[in-house]
């Protein structure tokens, strides 16, 4: 029997500054994703749950809440940019279009920056920018993220 091995995500080396990333897997939000998250969060805002509220406001239906998406769209790029890696922290992150339950999500991220960790030597830190956007094509998310990835 052979065996054969997936996907490994990068290292540091393998990051090339301008480089882009389509990220493969794409996520159809439920109403569940959307009240669990809010419920798990202990976010008590109407728009994300309550329809009736909801439906009284410009969008007329309940908004996913932001944080579930920059969560998602983070988690649909990790096998392409922090499997092998930590995160050090997000900036400048944008919600430039709303999200509705039943939307369904891609990214893609942009090799930003790229250097060797002063203090482990084993590592290097990458600079990315990634953006979600939906069936569409509209984006509803971006943002700026910086990573420690092994060598």
């Amino acid at each position: 029997m052979t065996v054969k091995y997936g996907w490994q995500g990068r290292v540091y080396e393998d990051f090339e500054v301008g480089d882009v990333y389509p990220h493969p897997l794409g996520r159809t939000v439920t109403q569940a994703d959307n009240i669990w998250f809010t419920l798990v969060t202990c976010n008590p805002n109407p728009i994300h749950f309550d329809e009736y509220y909801a439906a009284q406001t410009e969008w007329g239906k309940p908004l996913v809440d932001s944080t579930f998406t920059l969560a998602l769209v983070t988690g649909l790029s990790v096998s392409d940019v922090s499997q092998n890696g930590v995160n050090l922290g997000w900036d400048e992150v944008r919600l430039p279009a709303p999200l509705f339950e039943g939307d369904t999500v891609y990214a893609q991220s942009e090799v930003l920056e790229t250097r060797e960790s002063r203090s482990r030597k084993h590592q290097g830190i990458v600079r990315l920018k990634t953006i979600g956007f939906k069936q569409d094509g509209t984006v509803v998310i971006e943002f700026k993220r910086t990573i420690l990835v092994y060598k």
